[in-house]
C-alpha cells in the first residue's frame, strides 16, 4: 500500500472510530437505561435489498413481541433508503445506526462471492459502546423464545453449525472501540480471510474459539468474561429439521432457527413453502407481527387481471379461419408449420413461468401459489383458445403442479427422508402424464396445420379455378 494511501485509511478510521463514539453516547443518552442490544446490518447494492428490509423488521418485532429486555438496533449504510429508515424507527421501535460502508479488500479474492461485499459492515457492531453487550444477529433468524441470558456471555460468543466454523449468523460480543480499531487495522493490511466475507474475517480473528468452554449462563445473573462457544440450540441450523421433520437437538435450548441455505431458499420467499416446511413458520411470524399490508394490493390487482384476462379469452374464442396459409411451396409450408409449433411450446412454457416472476416475492406462501395458479391457469386458457388447443393436455403441468404442492405439504411423513421419496416417487410417476400431454398437443397442432392448409388466404375467392380441357 502506498504511504499516502496509508495515512488516509488511517485518518478515515480514526474519524469511524470518533464519530461511532459520539453516535454510541448520543444513543445512550436517549435510550434510557437499557444496558445491552440486539442488533441486526442493513446495507444495499444486491437484487434482495427489500426482502432483508422486510425480514430485519419481521425478526426485530418478533424479538420485541418476546419482551426482550433490550434495544433494537440496526446498522445501516448511509445508502439505505430514508424512508425505511424512517419506518423501523417509527413503527418498529429500531434504533438506526447509520454508517458508511467499510471498503472490502478482498474484492480481488478468486473466490470472492460480490453478494458478500458488504457483510464486513458486521464489523461496526464493535463500535456500539453504549452498551455492554450486543447479540449480532443475521436477518434469516427465527426466534422461538426470549434469549436474554446470551448478554451475560463473554467478550466473544458464537455457534459451531460446521464443526469446525462458527457461525456468525448470531453471536455476542462486548463493544470494544480498541477492539473495533484493530480490525480496521487488520482491514487495512489485508489478513488472512477464506471467504472475503465477515464469516471467514471473524473466524480468521478468532482462531482459537473452538477450544474455548461451552457458555452455560451464570444462575446469578452476573457476566462472564473470556471466549466462549454457544450450545446448537441457539442456532438451529434448519437442515437439521427437514431430515427429522422435527428439532432433536439435546445441547442448550431450542431457542433460535438459521435458515444457512441458498439465497433464494430463504424463508421469507413464497415458494420456499412447502418445498421447505419451515417456511411456513417465518410467515407465521410476519402475519402476526408485521402483515401484508404493502403487498396485498398488487395481489388483488394481479388476481383482477387474470379473472378478466380468463373471461375474455372465454368469450373471445378465435374461430379456426384466422389460421390462414397460402398453398404455394411446400418448403414455404413446412417452415411456417415448424414455426408456428414453436411458438405454440413457448406460449405454454410463458403461461407457466410469467406468474412466478410478478408475484411479490415476501407474500405468504398460499396467497403467493393461489395467486400463481390462479395465473398459469389464466395464461394457459390464453394458449388453449389462441391455438385451438385441447384444454387437458395443456393444464396437465398445472395439475402436477399442484399435486406435487399437496405431496410436499402433506403434514403425516414420518421423517424427511420418507417425505423426499415420496416426492421423487410422484415426480416419477407423473413424467409419463406430462410427456404423453406434450405429445397430444404436438398432435392436435398437426392436424389443425394440416386443416389450415386448404383454407384461402383472407381476401382471396373461395371459388375454385375451372377444370381446363
Amino acid at each position: 500500500m502506498e504511504p499516502g494511501r496509508g495515512i488516509l485509511w488511517r485518518l478515515v478510521v480514526v474519524l469511524l472510530a470518533i464519530s461511532a463514539g459520539i453516535g454510541g453516547y448520543a444513543a445512550e443518552e436517549d435510550r434510557g437505561k437499557k444496558r445491552h442490544a440486539y442488533a441486526a446490518m442493513m446495507y444495499m447494492g444486491t437484487p434482495r435489498d427489500y426482502e432483508f428490509y422486510v425480514a430485519t423488521r419481521v425478526m426485530m418485532r418478533s424479538l420485541s413481541k418476546l419482551g426482550v429486555d433490550a434495544d433494537l438496533v440496526v446498522i445501516a449504510s448511509v445508502d439505505v433508503p430514508l424512508r425505511w429508515v424512517r419506518t423501523m424507527k417509527e413503527e418498529d421501535g429500531i434504533k438506526v445506526v447509520t454508517v458508511e460502508n467499510l471498503k472490502n479488500p478482498y474484492e480481488k479474492q478468486g473466490n470472492f462471492n460480490t453478494r458478500f461485499k458488504l457483510t464486513l459492515n458486521k464489523l461496526y457492531a464493535w463500535s456500539l459502546v453504549a452498551y455492554d453487550r450486543v447479540v449480532m444477529l443475521d436477518s434469516d433468524n427465527l426466534f422461538l423464545q426470549k434469549t436474554d441470558e446470551l448478554f451475560q456471555c463473554g467478550q466473544f460468543c458464537a455457534v459451531f453449525i460446521n464443526p469446525c466454523i462458527f457461525h456468525t449468523g448470531l453471536f455476542v460480543l462486548q463493544p470494544s472501540l480498541d477492539v473495533f480499531k484493530n480490525m480496521l487495522h487488520e482491514l487495512e493490511i489485508v489478513r488472512e480471510n477464506p471467504d472475503g466475507a465477515d464469516q471467514g474475517f471473524l473466524a480468521s480473528y478468532f482462531p482459537d474459539l473452538l477450544d474455548r468452554p461451552m457458555y452455560h449462563p451464570p444462575v446469578n445473573g452476573s457476566k462472564l468474561n473470556g471466549l466462549y462457544r454457544l450450545p446448537l440450540g441457539y442456532q438451529m441450523d434448519a437442515s437439521y429439521y427437514y431430515l427429522k421433520l422435527r428439532w432433536s437437538i439435546p445441547c442448550g435450548p431450542n431457542s433460535v432457527i438459521t435458515f444457512p441455505s441458498a439465497p433464494w431458499l430463504k424463508p421469507w420467499y413464497w415458494w420456499s413453502w412447502p418445498v421447505l416446511p419451515l417456511g411456513l413458520s417465518w410467515h407465521e411470524q410476519r402475519r402476526s407481527n408485521l402483515g401484508y399490508s404493502s403487498e396485498l394490493p398488487v395481489m388483488l390487482i394481479q388476481a383482477v387481471m387474470y379473472l378478466g384476462i380468463i373471461a375474455i379469452t372465454r368469450l373471445a374464442r378465435p374461430s379456426l379461419t384466422k389460421l390462414c396459409y397460402n398453398r404455394r411451396a411446400e418448403k414455404s409450408i413446412s417452415i411456417l408449420h415448424v414455426m408456428l409449433k414453436g411458438l405454440a411450446l413457448w406460449s405454454i412454457i410463458a403461461a407457466y413461468t410469467v406468474p412466478f416472476f410478478l408475484i411479490p416475492r415476501t407474500v405468504h406462501p398460499v396467497l403467493g401459489w393461489s395467486l400463481y395458479l390462479l395465473g398459469s391457469g389464466a395464461l394457459s386458457s390464453v394458449v388453449i383458445n389462441a391455438f385451438v388447443l385441447p384444454p387437458l393436455p395443456v393444464l396437465t403441468p398445472w395439475l402436477g403442479i399442484f399435486g406435487s404442492l399437496a405431496v410436499m405439504a402433506c403434514p403425516w411423513y414420518s421423517d424427511g427422508v420418507v417425505r423426499a421419496l415420496s416426492v421423487f416417487a410422484y415426480a416419477f410417476c407423473c413424467a409419463p402424464f406430462v410427456w404423453v400431454a406434450l405429445m397430444k398437443v404436438m398432435a392436435s397442432l398437426q392436424n389443425l396445420l394440416e386443416r389450415e392448409a386448404f383454407y384461402p388466404r383472407l381476401g382471396e375467392t373461395t371459388e375454385l379455378p375451372s377444370k381446363l380441357y
